[in-house]
């Protein structure tokens, strides 16, 4: 397990943006597919569950982007 974490670290340093777009898209695309297979019964429950978690993850995510943000522009006023 441990090397399964150390060759995903490596994934990420030798990845760029266009790279992890592309993984989003797969995912969202599976999550598309996952979604109209699910019988009607269930959709209600699985909305609200994607939204919370959906809710629970961008906003740290967005955090740390705009964290880096601002710093890189700190950066740039400082050259």
């Amino acid at each position: 397990m441990k090397n399964l974490f150390k060759s995903a670290d490596r994934y990420m340093k030798e990845s760029d943006w266009k790279d992890l777009a592309v993984i989003k898209l797969c995912l969202c695309s599976m999550g598309v597919l996952v979604g109209l297979s699910m019988p009607l019964r269930f959709r209600k429950q699985a909305a609200i569950a994607a939204g919370v978690i959906f809710t629970s993850a961008y906003g740290p995510l967005m955090e740390k982007y705009f964290r880096i943000l601002s710093e890189d522009q700190k950066g740039d006023e400082e050259d």
